[in-house]
């Protein structure tokens, strides 16, 4: 029989490997796949990708190599290698303000500005919300200088607006994530997009992948080959003329989901500059129309998205908890315009 681990002293010819990321797992972890542990925690990767990190001998537990298979178990210690030195980044906490709408011992409930990004990345070291976090919380662990994801249990877009959970405590995020990845979260949000979809309500699935002409951006594909399955319930709210306000429900939460969703369906977000929404896709040549349209994108520099919407079970309490918040100025200064034009449009507009 083969093993299904080695020892790393039983590797010959191995080539140096380099720590890229440690996790320690809660006391009160239950048995889970690590593939699905890893799953929670790395954003930015698929569980395909974990597998084979897997398979070449990358993902270690107590520093014996394991497979995506294997159970992870409370007090395991699970790093991730990879074969080039990591880059070294120290996190530099910062007294950002931070609208908090719901805090205790555990967890969080943050409602996000738009234009603040939520960790850091490329292009994006400070005035990030996990360095704010880690000022605010500087005393716990979960908030290390050596993280840049601590706490962070979800994720919204730089220019989207809106409710996240944050955990305080290593139990709570795992909880939390497993919630997330579980679909039994409730997350909603509501948006401005281009026309008016012919069905008043509806469901949107697809697999959603990068794109291969342009790795910043976000594609639907036909099978999961390519993508990682994505599902939005959507429902109009109100019917503006040349744009909508929509409710979308998420069962999912893949990168740009809803934006390119809606994209997909044929309604981008209004000034959505990724997806084609920063364009005038409805309504008519009129210079007139052209400059309000122009104006309104000034009000709301940024994708009409709002993440209004948050539920949850508390990793502690086992009660439901279920935040709304309202939207954003911006979001309703437009609407408000959209409303007084389609009132006193002419019959040549």
């Amino acid at each position: 029989m083969t093993k299904m681990w080695l020892h790393l002293d039983e590797i010959e010819e191995q080539a140096e490997l380099f720590e890229h990321f440690r996790f320690v797992a809660d006391t009160g972890q239950s048995l889970l796949r690590i593939d699905m542990f890893l799953l929670h925690r790395l954003s930015e990767t698929s569980r395909s990708k974990i597998k084979a990190a897997a398979d070449a001998g990358c993902i270690l537990v107590n520093d014996v190599q394991v497979k995506a298979n294997y159970k992870v178990k409370p007090g395991d210690v699970i790093t991730v290698m990879l074969s080039y030195p990591r880059k070294h980044y120290e996190l530099i906490p910062e007294d950002i303000p931070l609208n908090v709408v719901y805090e205790d011992d555990t967890l969080l409930v943050v409602n996000k500005n738009p234009g603040m990004v939520v960790h850091p990345a490329h292009g994006n070291f400070s005035g990030t919300l996990v360095h704010a976090l880690a000022y605010r919380y500087r005393d716990l662990d979960i908030f290390s200088a050596e993280d840049n994801r601590g706490g962070l249990v979800h994720r919204i877009d730089k220019d989207t607006s809106g409710l996240l959970v944050v955990a305080k405590t290593e139990k709570a995020k795992s909880h939390l994530g497993k919630q997330f990845f579980d679909k039994t979260s409730y997350r909603v949000y509501q948006a401005l997009v281009w026309g008016v979809p012919k069905e008043p309500r509806g469901t949107i699935e697809g697999y959603i992948g990068r794109s291969p002409k342009n790795r910043q951006v976000m594609h639907v594909f036909p099978d999961e080959s390519q993508g990682k399955k994505a599902i939005t319930h959507y429902k109009v709210l109100e019917d503006l003329g040349y744009i909508s306000l929509i409710e979308c429900r998420l069962e999912t939460g893949r990168t740009h989901q809803i934006r390119i969703h809606m994209k997909h369906l044929g309604h981008p977000l209004f000034n959505d500059s990724d997806y084609g929404g920063s364009e005038i896709l409805k309504g008519t040549t009129f210079s007139k129309y052209k400059q309000f349209v122009d104006n309104c994108f000034k009000i709301l520099p940024r994708q009409a998205l709002h993440a209004k919407e948050l539920g949850f079970t508390h990793p502690e309490t086992g009660q439901w908890m279920q935040f709304n918040s309202d939207l954003p100025d911006d979001m309703e200064q437009v609407i408000r315009r959209w409303r007084t034009y389609l009132a006193g449009r002419t019959q040549d507009i």
